[in-house]
């Protein structure tokens, strides 16, 4: 027990720096006025109280509302993908899933710029309705380029966790549903669905935590104008200049973030002890 205690010292003392410190830090900061300097500080709630303000508020309400229909579209489309792969062989679905994680290795900001490329005005979906004779549409610095540039960008997150959990159910199980005269859709939703909960729940954690807190997606897609909490945190910290109130905002989602994850935990230990 000495030997594994001094074993992991190194990994303590790392984790302090690298994620205990920073957030002492924010913490500190979101309490205090004075900017980034540690010096004459004084001590405020004025930093909370100005996420009240409806400017504010309504940034906060905005990014819950996409992160929400984000995830519900993810749900749908990742557990419909999720079940169809594990209807194939082992080995088709290895190389399935790889096809899934493959856009994950692409860096977010190319993503988002073939996106630019697909929804302008002079991109590829307009000039195929110039093509047939359609009304070109205008789909950049909009909740939809913004929507589908995060379903496209969250979407494996949904899908890994899920398939896991469906690839995981004992075949025997479905086979026993079908002896006991149960029908496909009820095998699903009895057997199927209920054993995958667990991934369903670790996938609505990941992609509502990400959809919440990215910037990248909202500024390129939704235009210089349209601001979500990430946003508006970068603006605080990197162009405003002030710490204070970011760090507030993001001690703000760090809180959200803590409900959801607890919720969720709390439902999936309730349907883990019902099953």
């Amino acid at each position: 027990m000495k030997h594994f205690s001094k074993l992991i010292r190194p990994y303590v003392l790392w984790m302090a720096l690298i994620v205990i410190l920073p957030l002492l830090l924010i913490v500190l900061y979101s309490l205090t006025t004075g900017g980034n300097q540690l010096v004459n500080i004084k001590f405020t709630l004025a930093n909370f109280k100005k996420i009240g303000e409806p400017i504010y508020f309504e940034v906060l309400m905005k990014s819950l509302k996409l992160g929400i229909i984000a995830v519900f579209i993810c749900l749908i489309l990742g557990y419909t993908l999720a079940y169809a792969i594990s209807r194939f062989s082992d080995l088709d679905q290895d190389f399935l899933i790889l096809i899934v994680t493959i856009p994950m290795w692409i860096n977010t900001l190319l993503r988002t710029y073939a996106w630019i490329s697909i929804l302008a005005d002079n991109g590829l979906i307009n000039k195929f309705l110039v093509l047939i004779g359609a009304t070109p549409e205008t789909f950049m610095y909009t909740d939809f380029a913004v929507m589908i540039g995060l379903v496209s960008d969250m979407l494996p997150f949904m899908v890994i966790p899920i398939h896991t959990s469906i690839r995981k159910i004992d075949p025997s199980l479905i086979e026993a549903a079908y002896d006991l005269g149960a029908d496909h859709l009820q095998t699903f939703t009895r057997v199927v669905f209920k054993m995958s909960i667990p991934g369903v729940i670790n996938g609505i954690m990941m992609t509502f935590l990400l959809s919440i807190s990215t910037f990248v997606i909202p500024k390129l897609l939704g235009g210089g104008q349209y601001m979500l909490i990430g946003n508006l945190i970068e603006t605080q910290f990197i162009s405003v200049g002030n710490w204070n109130f970011g760090s507030a905002i993001s001690i703000l989602l760090t809180i959200v973030i803590i409900i959801g994850v607890s919720a969720m935990r709390k439902f999936d230990i309730k349907e883990g002890e019902g099953r």
